[in-house]
């Protein structure tokens, strides 16, 4: 959490991170709908490989709570709406509408209701709440390459998210000058899932949420670890400059670049790369 610094600055930041498909696990109940579907749990269909492993360090590093699941997202996916057509997959949307019920309430609005309680609460406390939720994306998907290797998605109509995103970006750049770097990629920040609800009730001035998105071609390198310590560590460097939380919550009057904490070198433009069009 940052807080107050040299006494000009009130106002704290409390970070807040999810992972929504932290894991493949199938409770015993519905077992049977994922007969002969290992391949598919075991992909990026039924969890989003590496995505647990860095929201731990996210939290870890910014002494956070963290929200996690670790069910699979082939029988209710947590980062969709109620009205979502993909809530559920083809293994499961075909259960009875009283199990759907036992299902939501046994394993989705818990986790919903749970980061959404913290947001408040930070709120309440009159903290500005930064929400990260931890993802990983497959690198080819429909034979297409998705040319990134760590991206950010946000709504770039909230000010407070562009100047964080401008700034972690910064950081990752110079953390690891090799990575590509993407905004939005490989989907929109405004599209629907839990950073879009909680948009929805709080407003700029109390609420950023970004999803950090990595690509999998990382996940179990040689150099893991690594990575896993470098997206962590950028994140606290960020959240530590002088007038965080101040920049953060100006909202939509928010024009200025975000306060660097040390000098360095400025990342090359073109490893960050503009919004994808791809959708979820």
């Amino acid at each position: 959490m940052a807080g107050a610094a040299g006494g000009r600055e009130t106002r704290r930041v409390a970070l807040v991170v999810s992972c929504e498909h932290g894991g493949n696990r199938v409770p015993a109940p519905y077992r049977s709908l994922f007969e002969g579907a290992a391949g598919a749990l075991e992909s990026h269909r039924g969890y989003d490989a590496g995505a647990l492993e860095v929201a731990r360090a996210l939290a870890s590093a910014g002494r956070a709570p963290l929200v996690a699941a670790r069910t699979t997202r082939l029988l209710v996916d947590l980062n969709r709406s109620l009205h979502h057509p993909k809530l559920y997959s083809e293994l499961s949307r075909g259960l009875a509408g009283e199990q759907k019920q036992r299902l939501l309430a046994r394993h989705y609005l818990p986790h919903r209701a749970r980061v959404e309680s913290l947001v408040a609460d930070g709120v309440s406390r009159g903290c500005f709440v930064l929400h990260v939720a931890s993802h990983s994306f497959t690198p080819v998907l429909g034979g297409r390459e998705r040319r990134a290797d760590v991206a950010l998605l946000y709504d770039p109509r909230r000010a407070s998210e562009k100047a964080f995103a401008d700034a972690w970006l910064d950081a990752l750049a110079e953390a690891s000058p090799g990575w590509r770097l993407r905004r939005n990629f490989p989907y929109r920040g405004t599209a629907d899932g839990l950073t879009t609800h909680l948009r929805r009730r709080f407003d700029e001035r109390q609420y950023a949420g970004l999803e950090l998105e990595v690509s999998q071609r990382l996940v179990g390198s040689a150099d893991w670890p690594g990575t896993v310590r470098a997206l962590a560590a950028s994140l606290t460097r960020v959240l530590a400059a002088r007038g965080a939380a101040s920049l953060l919550a100006q909202g939509s009057g928010n024009r200025r670049r975000w306060p660097r904490p040390s000098s360095g070198q400025r990342p090359s433009a073109r490893s960050i790369k503009q919004r994808s069009k791809d959708s979820r």
